[in-house]
This record gives C-alpha cells, structure tokens and sequence, in this order.
C-alpha cells in the first residue's frame, strides 16, 4: 500500500490523528482538512490559563472564546473535541520560570517554553495514550523524511510561506516528538489558508491572528510578574557606562535589553538598557552602539544535524546561519564546541541580545533551508569586548546533542 499523505503505509481511515486545536484558523484548518481526506482526527484544545480579561481581549491567543471556537469547528466537521485542563501544568512549567527568569535579567520566550512542554511534551504523550498514530498541528514550518523512512529522524525546514516562518519558536523540538509530528501548513501560503477556511465555510475564517502572549493579555508583563513573585521588586542602581549613577529602579523585570523609552531617567541623549546584573539589582546604560553583540554562549543546545553536535563540529568550528530574534532573518555565524560549552560567534554582530533568548541554527539564509536545532542564550559579549552583556547563572546543561536527522 502506498503512503498516506501523513507518511503512514495504511489507509487514512485507519490513521488516527490527534490536531491540537487553538481555537484559531490555522488549526482548524488542519482539523478540516485531514478530516476531508478520511483521517480519523480527534480535535484537542488545551485549558491552560484562568484568563479573567483576556477572554475579552481581542487578538489574545488560547482565550476561553477559543475553546468555544474550537468546539464549534469539530462540532460543524463532525469530529470529537475534548478539552483538558493543563493550568497546573501551564504554570508550573512556562508562567513560573518565565516570571523567574524576568527576575534573573533574562528576556524569556515563554511560546517557545509552551511548544517545549506543555505541548510537545505533555500533549503529545496524551496524544500516544490514546492510540494517536501523530499529532498534527497549525504551525507553518516543513516537516520532511529523513533517509531511514517517513517515521525515523524526520528534517525541519522553514516554511512556504516566509512571513509566517515559525521555526524560531520550534528549534527545542526534539528528534523523538519531531518523528511523531506533523505539520500540514508547511507549504501553504496564510492567504491560501484563510481561502480554504472561507471554502469550508468554517466560523473563524475571518478571526485575527493571536498576538499577545496569552497569560499577559494587555503586554503588561511586569505587572503579572509583580503579581506571581510580589517579592520580586528589588530596587537597585541605574548606572551609566561610564560609572555614573543616573538614578534608581524598583526592580530589574521591569527592563529589557535594548530597551530605550520607559527607563525613568534623563540624561539628554538617548541611551539603551546594555546589561542587567541579577546579583546587585543593577542596571547599565549606554549608547546604542554599545549594544552590538559579537559573541554568545548557549544553554541546552538542541541539535538536528545529520550526525552529534560532537562529530559535526571540528576544532575550529561550523558555518552557519543563526536567527537570534524570531523577526530577523539569518545571520552568517560560526559555532563552536569549548570544554562543553556552544559559542557562537556572529560574522556581522548583532544588536540587543539578551541572555535567556533563543539562538536558532539554520543551514543557510535561503527560503525553506533546514532548521540544524538552537539552544538558549546564557551570556553575551559585545562586539567591542569591553562589555559583559549580562550576569546570569551558568548553563543548567552546557550541551545536549540530538543524533542524525537522516
């Protein structure tokens, strides 16, 4: 028999698919569709947040109006759709450690901390209790079959459609969660997408995009910091390159690197939040151009690669590309292995990184290249050399490698 269209040597009536529905028009899309071509599909939202005003905030992602979205879309298709109620999980393993690391000086991607745990992890173990053959998800990235089959040490890619690339938000995804997922978006344009929407006559073809992170509904993330870890506003120094003390602050989360207006200070020309000391409350401004960031060290890297990270890489390192904001595109850098530790080196520097972000490894800056896995920002240095772009604890774990994709 040949492959289905999700890899599988059997009929797709006999292929169990378990979408992780959001609510949105991408998901639900996916839902429709493989429900279209005789996928046995089980439509799955997740309860993860006692939202209060985000059930009203328009462009909130996992809102409670979401549920009922998505309820909706399964009822019209004729699927079942179950919610489960991963608060407990939610907050244990992306609220609290995104609050954690605000207090640390770190600038967290708690999306990235979701895709990581809460869905790929947790949800994707329900996935397999229930007998799921694979999850399928609303994500626009490329998942395709390795040389050992469609089912083992399966490769990302970027997506179709550039403006919509997720794979920032994706480089954690392990190589055993990548073999069991799928991604059918991949090489569909988002208009193309809404048209199918509209086609299938679904109730959110016309429904925005989330954009706020969905336990911070109005982006006020300070304030639901101040709220979880109310011992977390300790005052401390705003201090300027050249050592002056230009003021005080009421605690080190409420800055950002790179972070310009709302410093609450005067000094009649611009200046730039450069570092932030976790261990004496201190925070360091300076010129724009202090901010360029040359050299970077990772934690928990993830790699993707044809071979360990190890083998991969020779004494004098790789060449690649890296994205270090999910706007920007790929950058030439070099990584390299030193007594455990990934450095990456940027051929061009780059402006307002900050430790606790993500550093994401593609093959090249080409449309659709592969996604070679990322690790997380620990430390950074300045182009200059002269400033420690942060004090932050050391890596939890300086390396982990993924074996062959392929």
């Amino acid at each position: 028999m040949a492959l289905n269209s999700l890899g599988f040597d059997k009929a797709p009536a006999d292929t169990r698919v378990v979408v992780a529905m959001s609510g949105g028009v991408d998901s639900s899309v996916v839902a429709c569709l493989l429900k279209e071509q005789g996928y046995e599909v089980l439509g799955m939202t997740l309860q993860l947040y006692d939202h209060g005003a985000a059930v009203q905030k328009k462009g909130a992602c996992c809102a409670g109006q979401d549920i009922h979205d998505a309820r909706r879309v399964s009822e019209q298709m004729g699927f079942p759709h179950y919610v489960l109620d991963y608060e407990q999980k939610f907050r244990e393993q992306v609220i609290d450690p995104f609050a954690k690391a605000y207090i640390n000086g770190e600038t967290p991607i708690p999306c990235v901390a979701c895709n990581q745990t809460v869905k790929f992890s947790d949800l994707l173990t329900t996935a397999r209790e229930l007998g799921a053959d694979c999850l399928a998800t609303g994500h626009y990235i490329i998942s395709k079959p390795g040389d050992d089959g469609p089912l083992k040490n399966r490769q990302l890619f970027r997506p179709a459609d550039a403006d919509k690339d997720q794979s920032y938000f994706l480089f954690a995804t392990t190589q055993e969660q990548l073999d069991f997922l799928r991604f059918p978006l991949g090489d569909v344009p988002k208009s193309r997408t809404r048209e199918m929407a509209q086609e299938m006559d679904l109730i959110v073809a016309e429904k925005s995009d989330s954009q706020d992170i969905c336990f911070v509904p109005q982006g006020k993330y300070a304030d639901i910091i101040a709220k979880i870890r109310p011992d977390a506003g300790v005052a401390g120094d705003i201090v300027h390159l050249d050592g002056r003390v230009l003021g005080r602050h009421d605690g080190i989360f409420n800055f950002t690197i790179g972070q310009r207006r709302g410093i609450g200070i005067a000094t009649g020309d611009p200046v730039y939040v450069i570092s932030i000391d976790a261990k004496t409350a201190t925070v360091t401004v300076g010129p724009r151009e202090a901010l360029a960031t040359r050299r970077i060290a990772l934690r928990d890297v993830n790699w993707l690669g044809d071979e360990t990270l190890e083998d991969a890489v020779s004494e004098e390192g790789i060449d690649l590309h890296v994205r270090v904001r999910s706007t920007r595109p790929p950058r030439p850098a070099r990584l390299t292995l030193e007594d455990g530790t990934a450095f990456i080196t940027l051929t061009d520097g780059e402006d307002g990184i900050s430790p606790g972000q993500a550093c994401v490894f593609y093959v090249d800056e080409n449309p659709q290249t592969r996604v070679l896995g990322g690790g997380w920002i620990a430390k950074t240095w300045s182009a200059a050399g002269a400033v420690d772009a942060a004090v932050t604890a050391p890596p939890s774990q300086p390396l982990v490698t993924r074996r062959a994709i392929g």
